[in-house]
C-alpha cells in the first residue's frame, strides 16, 4: 500500500495502543491528525538506548528488533508500537530499536502531542488516567 493511510486505518491503528484506547472517536481522530505515516528501509536504527526520546511509533508493516545493553529483547511487527514514555516523559531511551524488514510506521513527535493536550484537556485527562493506571500496576 502507498504511503497515504485512509484516516480511518489511522485511527484503528492508534486505537490500538493502550494509552490511547480509552479516547473516544473524535479524539482519536485528534490524535490520528498528528500521526505522520513515514516509510522505513531496512537496517534504520528508529531509537537509541540512553538517548532522549522525541517520538512514538506505531507500526503499520515491517518488522524492528528491540534490544536493550546490546542484547535482543524482542521482535516487533505490524500493529505494535513503541516509544510511548517518549510522549509523555523526558527520559531517555530505554532500548535500541532497528527496522529488520522495509516498513511504514505512524510517529508522533512529542511536540505535536503535548500542543495537542494542552490545545484538548478531556484528551489529557484520559491518558493521564491511563499513565496513572500503569504506574500503579507496575507498583504492586
Amino acid at each position: 500500500m502507498a504511503l497515504g493511510m485512509r484516516k480511518d486505518s489511522k485511527i484503528a491503528a492508534i486505537k490500538n495502543v493502550p494509552l490511547f484506547a480509552s479516547l473516544g472517536k473524535a479524539q482519536l481522530a485528534q490524535v490520528a491528525s498528528i500521526a505522520d505515516e513515514v516509510s522505513v528501509p531496512e537496517g534504520r536504527i528508529l531509537t537509541r538506548q540512553g538517548e532522549r526520546g522525541r517520538e512514538f511509533f506505531v507500526l503499520v508493516d515491517g518488522e524492528v528488533e528491540v534490544r536493550r545493553n546490546g542484547r535482543k529483547v524482542a521482535t516487533l511487527r505490524s500493529g505494535d508500537f513503541f516509544g510511548e514514555l517518549a510522549l509523555v516523559s523526558d527520559r531517555p531511551r530505554t532500548a535500541t530499536v532497528t527496522s529488520t524488514k522495509p516498513g511504514r510506521m505512524l510517529v508522533i513527535r512529542d511536540t505535536h502531542f503535548r500542543s495537542m493536550l494542552l490545545g484538548t484537556p478531556q484528551i489529557a485527562i484520559k491518558i493521564l488516567a491511563v499513565v496513572a493506571d500503569r504506574l500503579d500496576s507496575g507498583s504492586s
